[in-house]
This record gives structure tokens, sequence and C-alpha cells, in this order.
């Protein structure tokens, strides 16, 4: 089997995540999985929701979209139709979720932190790239608002990340591009919390069902690959 980019079936794509990429954001980073490539920014709130009012705790959540182009084509704005689309609203929720999952929202505080996760160019894993550098943004905001003394400790428990696997012409590999997830038997997304296992799995069998051995290779090519991504996560902030 030989992968389209060349990549052995364990390696990631070229990965770069530079924190503090945006100016005026509390916290951000741009993410770069290849030629996918994401900016995230967190914005800090002195509010919150109406549904979390009076809870004494905190929220934090994210929105996703694509750049017009993004891809090889322009595609339309989702504001322009009025609408956000299903997937959209199924990979933001995702990498809220993900944060959330190792969040300390009480330690929060009655505030809310919004992560925008905009896609400059796509080449197959956007989601995967946005929750990874949403981590590293998130953590820039959880450090501003210790800095300033509006939280006494760190509401974050642990590092979170995500990375794309599939079954490309029967074998399993890591760090899906686009051209292998558009001809992939199956594929899957992992979100994964250091030292705290699995958050989040999305699997699914495009051409014919994943084995539990096919599976279990999949989870632990995952579990090889968020490793490097928390390395590089830790990396881009100077931990």
């Amino acid at each position: 089997m030989q992968r389209p980019s060349g990549r052995r079936p364990d390696q990631l794509r070229d990965i770069s995540l530079e924190a503090g990429a945006s100016l005026y954001a509390e916290g951000s980073c741009l993410a770069k999985f290849g030629n996918t490539h994401v900016l995230v920014t967190a914005s800090l709130e002195e509010n919150l929701p109406s549904w979390m009012r009076g809870q004494k705790r905190g929220w934090v959540t994210a929105e996703y979209g694509m750049l017009p182009r993004a891809t090889h084509t322009r595609g339309r704005r989702e504001a322009a139709s009025g609408k956000q689309s299903g997937r959209t609203q199924e990979i933001q929720r995702l990498i809220g979720r993900g944060m959330r999952s190792v969040v300390d929202l009480t330690a929060l505080g009655e505030r809310q932190i919004t992560l925008d996760c905009d896609v400059i160019q796509a080449d197959g894993g956007t989601r995967t790239a946005a929750l990874t550098g949403a981590w590293v943004a998130l953590k820039q905001a959880c450090l501003v608002l210790q800095a300033e003394g509006l939280i006494t400790q760190n509401p974050l428990k642990a590092q979170v990340a995500a990375v794309s696997c599939g079954i490309y012409q029967d074998t399993p590999v890591l760090d899906l591009d686009y051209q292998e997830d558009s001809s992939a038997q199956a594929d899957a997304n992992f979100v994964l919390a250091q030292g705290l296992g699995l958050v989040e799995v999305q699997a699914t069998g495009e051409e014919r069902p994943i084995s539990e051995d096919e599976l279990l290779s999949l989870l632990s090519l995952a579990q090889k690959g968020c490793e490097r991504l928390f390395a590089a996560q830790r990396a881009a902030l100077g931990l």
C-alpha cells in the first residue's frame, strides 16, 4: 500500500500550531495539518446564555465555518443563506464538547469563552485541526483570566486533541488528507484527553464494515498521533 502523500501509515502530516496568531483575541492559534489551515480565536465574555445564569459556573462553546475559497471551488457563505448546514452544527458541537470535557466550569466562574474556528484552507481533517488548535487558544484565554486575577485556579484539567484515521486500501492509516478521505473504505475521528482517555469517537464504514481488530488498530494510531499533537500544543505555548 502506497499513500498518495508518500507518508507511512502511522505518520502525521506536517503539523504547525502557531499560538497568538491573532492580535486582539484573548487566545488564538493558527493550526496547520498539512494543507488544512484553521484559524481559531478565543473570546472572553463576562456574561452567559440566559439558561446558564445563576448556576455559579461558566461555559465554553465553539463556532465553526469555512471561508468561501477554502476548497477548490467557491462555496457560498452560510450567513448568506440565513442558516448553518447540519455539518457545520455537528462540527462546532463536537469542538465544544471536546473543550468542555477538560474544563472545570465552576473554576471558570460565571463567564463564557467562545472559540471561533475559521477554515482558511481545507484538505481533509478540518474538524480535528480546529479542535486541536482550539485547546491552544483556550489555554491562552485561561492564562489571561489568571493573570488579570479574575480566577484563582486554572480551569483546564488536561490537554485535548483530535486526529482522523481510516482504512485506506485495506490498511489502517493516520491523519487522512482529502485524497485519502474521499476514497477511504472507512474513516474515523478520535478526540482524546491526555491521561484521561477517549472523549469522543466518530467512525463510519464507507465501503464496508470496520472489523473489531481494525477499530483497535485505528485507536492505537489515534493514541500515538494525539501524543504527538499534545507535544505540539505544549511547544506552541512554550510549556
